[in-house]
């Protein structure tokens, strides 16, 4: 006879444990001591086996007959309900210990194994460090939307809307390697599609001009700077390098006799080696450095040691002494100066120019040509860069660019 709650209510306890059946397979096991248990009975690859579901009142009988009906249907589809809850208290065990913080750590572990470079970590921490103390400690899998939302909107509402969005997207790139990983559902990112403030990318300043930028050039011939520095920005104008890739160089790395500069693929952006082609004038500016940091390690070491580079922030430091504010012109602008100029002066094949910028081809195959063509090209074009750029020092006739067609 199937048990009711009243029923349950009046069960004493008696000197041995009473067993009440509810029907198939469901009992309530009343304790000598008075506590009143729920029990599912069942078979399994034909040994008797037991399954705990809780204790009376905690678990109503209605409670507990879904529980048993639960059991029942993974009876059914094979599984054994007893194991079924072992493998479900581990995995709860994984996922409360499997915080966000220590799934971010996975997920930058295996960008290191796939060569990212040390300073993109050093980023990536950093905006990890304006979420962390929000929900950097809570299971990965119980983060809410709202818990995701409430720390971006901060950093949002400070004004540095590219921080809030950098800082989302990394978040969401965890939440969807947990997800690779078996420890979360969904990416609740996804939800904050248009929860932050849009920003406009805004292109580091660049001098587009050739007569303005002549004078830049015979500004850093006359600024009052450490020679290392004035050497690094003329090196920049001619071999329009990222900064970071020129301030981190090696001598090791530069080939002199062959006039090559060789950046190994862990210091480049896209991960590759890039060679450069070396002008008569760029030659001259490193045979004179070498006088000066030629017995180190380093082409531009810093003032402190010479086992580290000078910061990032030296040559924009070195270009505002000069009174260039940072919309006229930064030391990263150098490279658009040359992209637009050597465009513009229709010599070149716009690939050479890209080549030479180390920009990737978003096609894998022209991507894969590319890399070994157009040295010849650049070789040349590296030696006319140099040429001009002595013609706009010295303040020559600049040359007139073809007009665009409209």
């Amino acid at each position: 006879m199937p048990l009711s709650d009243f029923s349950i209510r009046t069960i004493k306890p008696a000197e041995k444990i009473q067993k009440k059946s509810d029907g198939d397979g469901l009992q309530l096991w009343v304790m000598p001591l008075g506590s009143k248990l729920w029990r599912y009975a069942y078979r399994y690859n034909g040994k008797q086996r037991t399954l705990a579901l809780g204790s009376y009142p905690e678990i109503t009988l209605a409670n507990a007959r879904r529980k048993r009906d639960e059991a029942k249907t993974l009876l059914a589809s094979g599984t054994d309900p007893g194991q079924q809850r072992k493998v479900d208290k581990i995995t709860k065990a994984l996922s409360d210990a499997a915080t966000f913080d220590s799934v971010a750590e996975e997920y930058l572990a295996k960008k290191m194994r796939e060569g990212i470079a040390a300073s993109t970590v050093k980023r990536l921490r950093s905006q990890l460090r304006l979420v962390s103390p929000a929900f950097g400690q809570r299971p990965i899998a119980d983060i809410t939307i709202p818990e995701v939302l409430a720390p971006l909107q901060k950093i949002d509402g400070r004004g540095t809307h590219e921080t809030a969005t950098r800082t989302k997207e990394l978040c969401g790139a965890i939440f969807r390697f947990a997800m690779a990983t078996g420890r979360r559902r969904d990416d609740p990112t996804q939800a904050l599609k248009n929860a932050l403030t849009n920003h406009k990318v805004k292109h580091r300043a660049a001098i587009l001009d050739p007569a303005a930028f002549g004078a830049l050039l015979r500004a850093i011939d006359d600024c009052d700077v450490q020679p290392t520095t004035k050497a690094a920005l003329k090196l920049l104008a001619l071999v329009f390098s990222r900064p970071g890739e020129l301030r981190n160089a090696e001598w090791q790395e530069f080939d002199l006799e062959k006039a090559i500069w060789r950046i190994p693929a862990g210091r480049m952006k896209m991960r590759r080696e890039h060679q450069i082609p070396l002008s008569r004038q760029a030659l001259d500016i490193l045979k004179d450095l070498q006088t000066i940091t030629g017995d180190g390690k380093l082409l531009f070491p810093g003032n402190r040691s010479y086992q580290r580079p000078i910061s990032e922030n030296t040559l924009n430091a070195a270009l505002r002494r000069m009174g260039y504010d940072k919309d006229q012109v930064t030391a990263h602008g150098f490279r658009g100066t040359a992209s637009t100029l050597l465009n513009e002066s229709g010599r070149f094949s716009p690939d050479a120019i890209e080549r030479s910028l180390a920009h990737q081809d978003s096609d894998e195959t022209r991507r894969a040509y590319i890399r070994g063509a157009y040295w010849n090209e650049r070789v040349a074009m590296a030696q006319w860069w140099a040429d001009h750029l002595d013609v706009l020092r010295e303040g020559g006739k600049v040359i007139e660019m073809p007009k665009k067609r409209k």
